[in-house]
């Protein structure tokens, strides 16, 4: 069962940035020492997607998507400006600030230190990341800010519906336009892989657990059960993806930290405004909080797997999703600390 803290966060998920840079270095020795390893895995494909990474991403998503609960989409009138703020922040605000600020530095401000077509890689892994908004670790967001649970599980349920149906146009677009052209029946193909049968599947088993054994045992045994699962998947396929980029971290290290700082600063400017937009509409803290944290935060796991799916597990694209799982934690976790210390304030001049 997974390790919690008192506050609420998992033991993997506190320390995934430092999980994060010994896979990095674990993947670097492997690939370096022995490239046997990476080379056949490599082999292991089928239709241009890698079978062990595709395993392994399954892994990885299918335990979050067995708590989407689309019973609760009957509360979406309950806390309608809350829903329409991080809609609006997630699906027509995010991708397209993400787009222009990646742009700006990669192409612009870092034009000296980046080959251009390693820029334009790195922007697509930026564009993978905007458009898709964060779902499993917004409960932990939540909790630890002491959100509203009803209102983060219409959140989680409602963006996974309109991911199946926005995440394909919007990726295609943007790429369209930073002159990266994308086959729409992979793109497409992607979505389902990673999205729509991992949630069908988990909704599937989700009742049939519950029906058959209760909703107690489904949330006190059933879910526990699958412990890390997530991480541990995430984090061999970081090992994986590491073994077979080494060569270019080890050519290019100050790329890492280039590419995190347009994904630091879009992670706090769509916090701001969310959150900002959802005060100045006077929404409850217990709202406005998760709200906010809901819209900054990117479903890492879907960026990763589509990057290599499009592009391969080799492509610096792939490699420019991994630093947003890099910077992720701690951003977030800063990001909680500054909701709840002005909610606090708020909480007082009321």
């Amino acid at each position: 069962m997974e390790k919690t803290n008192e506050g609420g966060i998992g033991f993997f998920e506190r320390y995934l940035t430092l999980w994060v840079i010994l896979c990095m270095a674990g993947g670097i020795l492997i690939g370096e020492g022995l490239p046997f390893i990476p080379e056949f895995l490599s082999r292991l494909e089928y239709a241009n997607v890698s079978i062990p990474i595709a395993i392994l991403i399954w892994a990885m998503i299918f335990p979050m998507m067995l708590k989407v609960d689309f019973l609760s989409l009957k509360s979406i009138g309950k806390n309608p400006q809350g829903l329409l703020v991080t809609w609006v922040a997630n699906w027509l605000i995010k991708p397209f600030t993400m787009f222009f600020m990646a742009s700006f530095f990669l192409d612009v401000a870092f034009k000296p230190l980046i080959p251009r077509d390693l820029a334009q890689d790195y922007l697509a892994g930026a564009i993978l990341l905007g458009a898709a908004p964060c779902t499993a670790m917004v409960f932990v967001w939540s909790r630890l800010t002491k959100g509203n649970p009803a209102y983060t599980v219409v959140q989680v349920a409602t963006n996974d519906l309109i991911i199946l149906v926005a995440f394909a146009p919007i990726v295609a677009f943007l790429l369209g336009v930073s002159g990266v052209k994308v086959p729409w029946d992979t793109l497409f193909a992607s979505v389902a892989l990673f999205v729509a049968i991992p949630l069908a599947s988990g909704a599937i088993t989700r009742n049939w657990v519950i029906k058959n054994k209760g909703e107690g045992y489904f949330n006190n045994v059933f879910v526990p059960g699958f412990g890390d699962l997530t991480m541990v998947g995430l984090l061999i396929t970081l090992v994986l993806i590491f073994s077979i980029q080494g060569r270019v971290i080890l050519e290019n290290p100050l790329h890492i930290v280039l590419i995190a700082v347009p994904l630091t600063i879009q992670t706090f400017l769509i916090f701001f405004v969310a959150y900002g937009a959802c005060r100045a509409l006077k929404i409850p803290q217990e709202i406005a909080a998760p709200a906010g944290l809901i819209s900054a935060s990117n479903f890492f796991e879907l960026a990763v797997a589509v990057a290599i799916a499009l592009f391969g597990t080799r492509s610096p694209v792939a490699l420019a999703t991994v630093v947003g799982v890099l910077v992720e934690v701690p951003i977030m976790l800063a990001l909680v600390k500054i909701a709840n210390k002005t909610g606090n304030k708020l909480l007082k001049i009321k």
